[in-house]
């Protein structure tokens, strides 16, 4: 296959971000190899771009399977540039309502996962001394709100894992980025991309808004995918990449107003904070 440009490995690549990335690259001239668990899904864009698309099966909570993928785009390629760690859903319901088997199967599928496929590829970046590891989060990721305490969760992980390693591999060349996209016309809201816990009656003030406000934004929503990929490869070509890129004017206002909020709240408790020290 064509090893021109960069070789970008995506997961989750036939929708939403992973489909708008793999999109992006491909017209930037770089060879993709788009990972899912429905390949056929992709077989347009195989088509569309022939020699430059390699379609392959890949479930990210299947450990065995990332090592296997990860050995072929090398036999393929030679090499892997850009990892996208963008395969993900949703999932909504009070703390109290979510079960430790949907806690669990999520953080499979957006911590273990992510975290599996990047030590699978460290080795060869940190030979090569380049590579970037784009970790697709959310703004849920730098902040939460109810009813998504448990998706939050998931995300809160896979960036504490992230910011302490991109001062890792620094030294080796290697990139990391955390994209926080805030609502985008993606399927995220609808179909099987969302998941709903068992309701409780007590929280349907608090999450009842949530139950029914998401899937109604399906298709309303004010982010353009097309517009976050570009802005991603503009952040990655960057020489100063940022380590966290909030896409979106709703996820710029969240973010904005959170790290207020922080700044505010530990402002009027830093005597109390420092007071605890021993007094030497």
């Amino acid at each position: 296959m064509n090893t021109d440009g960069r070789v970008w490995l995506i997961t989750g690549a036939t929708s939403g971000f992973g489909r708008a990335i793999a999109e992006a690259a491909l017209a930037a001239g770089d060879t993709v190899v788009a990972a899912a668990r429905r390949p056929q899904a992709l077989a347009d864009l195989v088509e569309r771009y022939p020699g430059r698309v390699n379609a392959v099966a890949l479930d990210v909570t299947d450990q065995p399977g990332i090592a296997d993928v990860v050995a072929d785009v090398l036999l393929w390629h030679g090499r892997i540039d850009v990892l996208v760690n963008n395969a993900g859903r949703g999932l909504v319901g009070a703390v109290e309502e979510t079960t430790d088997r949907e806690l669990r199967d999520l953080m499979d599928l957006h911590f273990f996962g992510p975290a599996a496929l990047t030590r699978a590829v460290l080795p060869h970046m940190r030979a090569r001394k380049s590579g970037v590891i784009v970790q697709m989060t959310s703004q849920g990721g730098r902040l939460s709100f109810p009813g998504v305490g448990g998706y939050s969760a998931t995300k809160f992980a896979l960036e504490g894992l992230s910011e302490a390693l991109a001062q890792e591999v620094a030294p080796f060349g290697v990139k990391v980025m955390i994209v926080e996209p805030g609502a985008f016309r993606t399927s995220f809201a609808g179909g099987g991309a969302l998941q709903m816990t068992a309701e409780m009656p007590e929280y349907a003030d608090t999450v009842g808004q949530v139950r029914t406000g998401l899937p109604d934004s399906d298709g309303k929503q004010p982010g353009d995918p097309a517009k976050a990929a570009a802005a991603i490869l503009t952040a990655l070509e960057a020489d100063d990449t940022p380590l966290r890129l909030p896409l979106g004017s709703d996820a710029a206002e969240a973010v904005a107003a959170s790290l207020d909020g922080l700044q505010k709240e530990f402002a009027a408790w830093e005597s109390l904070t420092r007071s605890t020290d021993f007094d030497e």
